[in-house]
């Protein structure tokens, strides 16, 4: 396994880890995603891991592994069940949890949109729809009217390239379909739609944070040609978004999961989920991003490791490469682990296991898992030793 570099991370550094509405919550009814569950075309997430209602239980367990950042997202078919109709109940339900972060001495990043699309909104075509900038905006712009002032760091999309590629090239993801042209339309949708409620948000609030969650992928290749497809994929997939949104952009955040090496196999390790495991590439994705000049938060890395065996290597040998970026001048300023907790994992169900922390399908019981206590000793030291 590859190595990077060791020593300490900068002076007040991020450790945390992450979750998603849909994915932990439970009860969601009113999104497209429990629409296609009831319909029998996906999983269904049902009680999920029940945070809606155990958040302060799940957050005393974020404290209790020495973390001091914690990424969540809010579930717009909750805050939004008809549109324009905002339910002020589920604004105070979010205001205590970003409050039970802080109290605890964890800085919140909070995540406006994390897949799931209310009903109403999928019935109108989503972010096929021409208005989907605007009613985007108004969305982001109302919850920050409201809950600005309660964190410093908001998240506006996650992933946008992996929403648009499996819903509209793969097919497996809601809307299930196969058509590169509106795959192309929905990618520009979102560019503008993150543009807009970047200058909505400010102007409720100039002080915040705002960024997205991109999930980047490293390309390497073997020969000419597969050099020139390495060099196109990295920039339709990794840069043209961000390149799209560079002026209206506080911080990157960077999800990591995948490296492709073109050319020749490349015989390597593998997740539960077939994933390649390559440190290195986090370290390469990261210098692509140099180039922005902003800072950058590690939004999502994890892997999914049912047996828990290989996820404490995995922790540290990735932040060895973060280090490494971070010594070549790097603004790295946080990691977040993905994910907090096993959880709803959208069209694979709940079988793959990427949690820190274990969940029992049947009573909800949470264990933290060994690999925990890898990543609790490097935040407690600031440091891989």
């Amino acid at each position: 396994m590859q190595i990077g570099n060791r020593g300490n991370f900068p002076k007040g550094f991020l450790w945390g880890s992450a979750t998603a509405s849909y994915q932990v919550e439970g009860g969601i009814e009113n999104n497209d995603w429990a629409k296609a569950g009831r319909e029998e075309k996906v999983p269904k997430a049902g009680m999920a891991c029940d945070h809606y209602n155990r958040y302060e239980e799940d957050f005393d367990i974020v404290r209790s592994l020495s973390q001091n950042a914690h990424r969540i997202s809010l579930e717009w078919s909750r805050v939004e069940p008809k549109e324009g109709d905002f339910d002020e109940k589920e604004i105070e339900h979010y205001r205590r949890v970003i409050q039970s972060l802080k109290k605890r001495g964890i800085e919140p990043f909070v995540t406006l949109w994390h897949f799931t699309l209310p009903t109403w909104f999928s019935d109108k075509g989503g972010f096929e729809n021409k208005e989907a900038p605007e009613i985007f905006a108004k969305y982001c712009k109302y919850v920050v009217s409201k809950l600005g002032n309660e964190a410093n760091f908001w998240i506006t999309i996650n992933e946008p390239m992996v929403f648009s590629t499996n819903g509209y090239i793969r097919g497996n993801w809601l809307p299930f379909k196969h058509n590169p042209l509106q795959f192309l339309f929905v990618i520009n949708r979102l560019i503008k739609s993150h543009n807009l409620a970047y200058v909505e948000m400010k102007k409720m609030n100039s002080n915040i944070n705002i960024g997205l969650a991109k999930n980047n992928i490293y390309y390497s290749s073997k020969g000419f040609l597969w050099g020139l497809l390495a060099n196109f994929a990295t920039w339709f997939r990794n840069i043209r978004f961000l390149d799209g949104i560079s002026k209206y952009q506080d911080f990157i955040g960077l999800n990591h999961y995948s490296y492709f090496h073109l050319g020749e196999k490349k015989i390597l390790p593998k997740s539960d989920m077939g994933w390649t495991i390559f440190p290195e590439a986090i370290y390469r994705c990261l210098l692509q991003l140099k180039k922005y000049n902003k800072p950058i938060y590690i939004t999502e890395n994890g892997i999914a490791d049912e047996k828990d065996i290989i996820r404490g290597d995995f922790i540290k040998n990735y932040l060895s490469f973060v280090k490494k970026a971070i010594d070549e001048g790097v603004d790295v300023k946080g990691y977040f682990h993905w994910s907090l907790m096993d959880n709803f994992e959208w069209d694979k169900g709940f079988w793959p296991r990427f949690g820190l922390v274990e969940v029992d399908r049947k009573t909800l019981e949470r264990k933290i898992r060994p690999s925990a206590y890898v990543y609790k000793k490097i935040a407690e030291n600031n440091s891989l030793v």
